[in-house]
């Protein structure tokens, strides 16, 4: 078992810089069916060269590394223990080397272990097999899609969908529901697993366990099967789409199983998955530790589809105003954008995530922010020889995680813009529209794409919060990002809420019975 620990490095590196072929293909037949020219367009074409770069660097996909979960199934006779250790080995090399961002905090401190190990992290589920290898297989779920599980009790009430019982048809409107609920807050356009039946537990272990299957596999139960063909094609008419910018590709896969219960308790656990669906695996030889082959491959992918090898890098043309702003940016500069509008910013912007938002409520800030721009960004950054930082990846984080603070903090400070993903609420557009401010909204997911426009790091306070926490300032070129809400009131993303919403009304009455 010499190169165990090397062969779990080798999946972790593989697992965060380079999609799988069937997530590859089904994000390929997502701009296929999309309208040219629109803003879910534009997120897609971004998104393929996204990854595209990410497997050329070798870097982080998305910034955002997330939580490690492996499920391991090792012959009778193999070291769980020594494995356990190996593995948590191989996790530490991989924060160092800057495949992974350091994720870990202490719940009651809030110290970032800075090499993503900590009390019940990484997460490892062993499970005891007759064969004579080891199958290991890997997840790296990010936290912004990890906020959109959600589990349901059945019977309950739904929003737009009225009552879900306890039947096949209940259990269809919970999950219609979960995926209007993500809006793009998630990474839309996502994929989901579905565990039916077990308890509040079990029931979110059954729903993550799906996403390990093959995205172009079929479910061998026949009602489960129509179930996630149904969902597949009715979640698609929601236009919430890609980033939540509407359009017609809401969701790139849906798998559902099944468990038993006790009588009292019927819970529908979702587990929501970005576009990002980065999962491998891989078998080895358990008298080696050696690699023996990848499970994930181009098997899972129709013949006659185009190889999802080969990332088309067109550029993608968005109908729109496109403005280019250099930091500091003026109160009538900003009054002048409107939703939809393409914001291309130079100059010096400012990252800041949730630890930062809550000291600024209380504490002024190491540098002057009037006319700034606040950047959601928990970046992944390694020293290189001579002591300098480099910015390995650094796309948005979901934004609605501050809007208990975002109005305030642009009120005090004197912010013009604020860039992320997933939008914002009433709280924070009535800030925008009083003080003069606008939220961008960036490619959610689209590290390294947004990597390449960061020229400099000019410094960085409160390195006490943690790398992902921490206040970079960044120099950027040619920083692009959409108006989602602007300075007059208007919100993209209420207004694709409330559309979906009426979509998803129109999918109330009964269908499986």
């Amino acid at each position: 078992m010499q190169s165990f620990k090397d062969s779990i490095l080798k999946l972790i590196t593989e697992t965060s810089t380079n999609l799988p072929p069937d997530v590859r293909y089904a994000i390929q037949e997502a701009r296929l069916r999309e309208d040219a020219g629109t803003r879910s367009a534009l997120a897609l074409g971004t998104i393929t060269d996204n990854i595209k770069r990410a497997e050329e660097n070798v870097s982080p996909i998305c910034q955002d590394t997330g939580m490690l979960t492996f499920k391991i199934k090792a012959p009778v006779g193999a070291n769980q223990i020594e494995m356990a250790k190996q593995i948590r080995q191989a996790v530490k090399e991989a924060t160092q080397l800057g495949k992974l961002r350091p994720n870990s905090v202490d719940s009651l401190t809030g110290e970032n272990s800075g090499d993503n190990l900590g009390e019940g992290v990484p997460v490892i589920h062993f499970e005891q097999w007759e064969n004579d290898y080891i199958d290991v297989r890997l997840i790296l779920k990010g936290g912004g899609c990890e906020n959109k599980n959600i589990q349901y009790s059945l019977p309950c009430e739904l929003e737009g969908l009225g009552r879900a019982g306890r039947d096949l048809d209940g259990i269809r409107k919970c999950i219609l529901h979960a995926v209007y609920q993500a809006q793009g807050q998630g990474c839309s356009a996502g994929f989901i697993g579905v565990g039916i039946g077990g308890d509040r537990t079990t029931g979110y272990e059954l729903a993550k366990k799906q996403l390990f299957r093959s995205v172009t596999d079929t479910n061998p139960n026949p009602d489960l099967a129509r179930l996630e063909e149904y969902i597949m094609e009715k979640a698609n008419t929601l236009s919430i789409g890609t980033m939540g910018f509407g359009g017609n590709t809401t969701l790139l896969g849906c798998k559902i199983g099944s468990m038993h219960r006790i009588p009292a308790s019927f819970y529908v656990s979702v587990a929501y998955n970005c576009w990002a669906f980065r999962r491998q695996g891989v078998t080895i030889d358990p008298e080696t530790g050696a690699i023996r082959d990848w499970i994930y491959t181009d098997d899972a992918v129709p013949a006659d589809a185009k190889d999802p090898s080969v990332v088309e890098t067109a550029e993608e043309k968005l109908g729109g105003r496109q403005v280019v702003l250099t930091t500091p940016i003026t109160e009538e500069q900003i009054r002048d954008l409107k939703v939809g509008d393409i914001v291309v910013i130079n100059g010096l912007i400012h990252t800041g995530r949730d630890a930062l938002h809550k000291h600024l409520m209380d504490h002024d800030s190491p540098v002057d922010l009037n006319g700034g721009v606040i950047y959601h960004c928990g970046p992944v950054m390694l020293k290189d020889a001579d002591g300098k930082w480099n910015v390995k990846a650094a796309g948005p984080t979901t934004s609605i995680r501050e809007e208990p603070y975002q109005g305030d903090i642009i009120k005090k400070f004197g912010i013009r813009a604020v860039i992320g993903k997933g939008g914002m609420g009433a709280k924070t557009l009535a800030a925008l529209k009083e003080h003069g401010a606008v939220y961008l909204n960036a490619i959610g997911g689209a590290a390294q794409y947004y990597a390449e426009c960061i020229e400099n790091v000019d410094g960085v306070d409160f390195m006490e919060f943690g790398i992902p926490e921490a206040m970079w300032h960044l120099q950027v070129k040619d920083f692009a990002a959409i108006v989602t809400m602007d300075a007059h009131g208007n919100s993209l993303h209420a207004d694709v809420e409330k559309t979906s919403l009426d979509k998803l009304a129109e999918l109330k009455e009964p269908v499986f019975k």
